[in-house]
């Protein structure tokens, strides 16, 4: 065959699709065969994905692609990363998995830190501090029922991974995110997970991108109409990892990456891990990749601000026309108020908009006036963090960089595109913005022996196919104070 179908299920952290992919030597095509929202619930004991619906979406969407496609040889799964599952002796479900801005994490970095000092942390696994981090979840977890009944610990692309096809794994870039991996050896750090008292038996096998996990399973076969010989293939499991293998970057470009969407992933691609002091102090985070490529990033607060303050407005009754509210933000002049996106106030607050005009207070900034305003705040912010964040990124690994490739739907954003070239002073190529989808189907299609190669190739194969445009810096952005 000189292509080969194949199907990627991407769930973010705010809307999941399945995504039909023909990939071959020179072609690239995508898809999309069913989105839907990817909406948290809140039950008596706090915040949770609704796991069980994400599925049944998941089934229905790869219903729709084999009515297309009837021929579709795997499926690859990538989710976000930290959160994870709990399965029992029999294999199933202990209650739905928590969200990450749940905050019961928030409520264990204390006694982490008490068994296991930050600087230890940082220098056994690379990753850096968020509350929400797993290990700070299974520490808060510590003598409940669940964790007391759990047989498994399962990252949420390896959940959907295992319902598909019946075998349990954990795929290494989202174990990576996990605080409990050594970052060195590609494996589960056992003595931190004894240190921290958690029970070393529920963590799985390490499986690696490109490892075929099993055929998928007979009733998911006779529910969704996949045929006989369709396979669970495991892709970059992070989204993130995903993204980054979906960068239509040239061979040895100097290139930095932000993958953009609810978060802002801003860094580097490199052989090995950063682990100095000076690293650990910036918040920098070393993540695996495809390929066994770290992902040397900062976590930025990404277009989260700005997905919350329309729901905010909308919420409120009104409607909200963004195409005109970013015309009108980028008809202001430079030189508003700017804030830290990556402030812990915004990580859930009520009140999006409030929260930015309180912050602005705070910093003794003139707070926005209006939606537009307001939306040109947030863009702001966000070409300054991600400009900052691009040029430690360089300084803390030894890399010059000269291009930044921003990928996600923040692609979209032609402002925030062009902030970023203003703020950073260098080139953005913006696109694909289906990047994670792209990653996923052609480390799936290489799985098959469709294509052959390194990550250069696939990224090739990226720019050849996939339309990107190039953002040159003008005036640098004018900082008004974060």
């Amino acid at each position: 065959m000189t292509t080969r179908l194949v199907a990627a299920v991407d769930l973010g952290a705010s809307s999941g699709r399945v995504m039909l992919g023909n990939v071959g030597r020179d072609t690239l095509e995508l898809r999309e065969v069913h989105r839907f929202p990817n909406e948290p619930v809140r039950l008596p004991d706090g915040l949770h994905w609704d796991a069980v619906r994400l599925y049944r979406e998941v089934l229905a969407g790869l219903r729709e692609a084999a009515r297309l496609e009837p021929e579709i040889a795997s499926v690859g799964v990538d989710t976000w990363g930290v959160d994870f599952a709990l399965l029992d002796a029999d294999g199933s479900l202990i209650g739905e998995p928590f969200h990450y801005r749940d905050g019961r994490g928030g409520r264990a970095v204390d006694r982490v830190h008490a068994l296991v000092p930050p600087d230890e942390l940082y220098a056994r696994t690379g990753l850096q501090f968020l509350p929400f981090n797993t290990l700070y979840q299974l520490v808060a977890a510590r003598g409940t029922p669940a964790l007391e009944a759990a047989r498994s610990m399962v990252l949420m692309p390896d959940l959907i991974a295992y319902w598909l096809s019946g075998t349990v794994a954990t795929e290494a870039t989202n174990a990576s995110t996990t605080g409990l991996f050594d970052v060195r050896r590609h494996t589960w750090d056992t003595a931190l997970i004894e240190r921290l008292e958690l029970p070393g038996t529920i963590f799985g096998p390490i499986r690696s991108a490109g490892e075929t996990l099993g055929p998928v399973r007979d009733d998911v076969r006779t529910e969704t109409d996949l045929g006989p010989d369709a396979s669970v293939v495991l892709v970059g499991s992070h989204d993130t990892a995903s993204a980054v293998a979906g960068v239509p970057a040239e061979p040895d470009s100097d290139f930095a990456y932000i993958a953009c969407g609810t978060w802002g992933l801003v860094g580097v691609e490199l052989a090995d891990p950063v682990l100095t002091p000076e690293s650990r102090a910036a918040n920098f985070t070393n993540e695996l990749g495809v390929d066994g490529r770290v992902r040397y990033l900062r976590n930025v607060m990404g277009l989260w601000l700005l997905q919350e303050s329309i729901r905010t407005w909308e919420r409120e009754g009104d409607g909200v026309d963004l195409a005109s509210l970013l015309a009108a933000a980028g008809r202001l002049a430079p030189g508003g108020p700017i804030v830290d996106p990556s402030d812990s106030t915004f990580l859930a607050p009520e009140d999006m908009p409030a929260a930015i005009s309180a912050a602005c207070a705070a910093r003794g900034l003139p707070a926005p006036r209006s939606r537009a305003e307001l939306v040109r705040c947030i863009l702001d912010s966000l070409a300054v963090a991600f400009a900052r964040s691009v040029h430690d990124a360089g300084s803390l690994s030894g890399r010059t960089v000269r291009v930044i490739h921003m990928v996600g739907g923040g692609a979209r954003n032609e402002l925030l595109c062009q902030l970023t070239a203003d703020a950073a002073e260098m080139p953005v190529l913006a696109g694909p913005v289906e990047a994670t989808a792209l990653g996923n189907v052609l480390v799936q299609a290489r799985a098959s022996g469709v294509i052959e190669g390194g990550l250069e190739v696939l990224r090739e194969l990226v720019r050849a196919t996939q339309d990107i445009r190039r953002y040159e810096p003008g005036p640098a952005l004018a900082r008004g104070g974060a």
